[in-house]
């Protein structure tokens, strides 16, 4: 029997209006979504419903908006019965929300220090990140290490086969752009981010979101969590916490995340929250597992 795997998107897949359809079909949205105001201090329902779009692109609002929308589709989804989960970098909280190794709100109030955190250690040490398409792994790494020269500058995001994002000082990333394209990228570019993620440079980030964990109940997860420092189940709280406070400064192997649950017996994935970026990654890592998304209250009722 194939597992049924649930995959949590991240940042970059926010769209005003999120979540709107829910907080005026569900009494329960309603409610989840009044709660998250009370507990962010901040009418995150008036940024997801309203935008205006900058607001929602400022990483502080984005990633507790696309959590928020996440978390309230699963919680809608009942006990819909994943065998296995992960999440892409903010996704991961959302994950671990959906295998009970963390509660809600305290997820919540993680999500909302970790995007402020992440804003401004973007403000003490400025960066940026860039897609490169069409280049092997170890090709791009021996590239980031040769610009490495001009600044610091680190593989990102593992996508997808061609996939990957480059992360790190603006002198770093764009010395590694042009001799990544120098050396046979299909294409490269820039992306618009408000700071190096997962780069040496979210270390103040890192500091201040340990503060917050240290405080914050985490619980052995219910069900396995692959998480995208090691691509790897895992399920024990104490690992878990430590996994969060590196994943801000390491890659994110998705691709090797998603290839071990297909090993692990998952064939089929649900993307749970706002777009279809992982369904598109997913599809590219491996054509033949069955991928569908819930991001309306209508994706929902077909659903249940």
């Amino acid at each position: 029997m194939g597992k049924i795997a649930f995959v949590f998107p991240g940042q970059g897949a926010q769209y005003v209006g999120m979540a709107k359809d829910l907080y005026e079909n569900s009494v329960e949205a309603k409610e989840m979504i009044q709660m998250a105001d009370d507990a962010v201090g901040v009418k995150l329902s008036e940024i997801l419903f309203n935008g205006p779009e900058e607001a929602l692109k400022q990483t502080e609002n984005t990633q507790p908006a696309i959590f928020l929308h996440s978390v309230l589709l699963n919680s809608l989804m009942r006990n819909a019965g994943a065998d296995m989960t992960a999440g892409h970098s903010l996704g991961e909280y959302s994950a671990l929300v959906a295998a009970g190794a963390i509660q809600f709100l305290d997820a919540l109030r993680l999500v909302r220090t970790r995007g402020c955190a992440m804003q401004k250690a973007g403000t003490i040490y400025p960066g940026t990140m860039a897609a490169v398409i069409g280049m092997a792994p170890e090709k791009l790494q021996e590239v980031c290490l040769q610009a490495s020269e001009a600044g610091i500058v680190q593989c990102a995001n593992f996508n997808s086969p061609g996939q990957i994002v480059i992360s790190g000082s603006v002198d770093g990333v764009r010395k590694a752009m042009e001799l990544a394209k120098a050396s046979g990228a299909k294409l490269v570019k820039e992306l618009v981010v408000s700071g190096a993620f997962h780069s040496p440079l979210m270390q103040p980030a890192t500091d201040e979101l340990k503060e917050k964990l240290d405080s914050t109940p985490i619980y052995d997860a219910k069900i396995p969590v692959y998480a995208n420092v090691t691509a790897k189940p895992e399920t024990k709280k104490e690992e878990i916490k430590d996994l969060l406070l590196k994943q801000l400064n390491a890659p994110v192997r998705w691709e090797e995340t998603i290839v071990n649950m297909i090993s692990d017996g998952a064939d089929e994935f649900i993307e749970i929250g706002p777009g279809k970026v992982l369904q598109g990654l997913i599809k590219r890592i491996n054509p033949s597992v069955k991928c569908s998304g819930i991001d309306k209250f209508s994706d929902l009722e077909r659903y249940l």
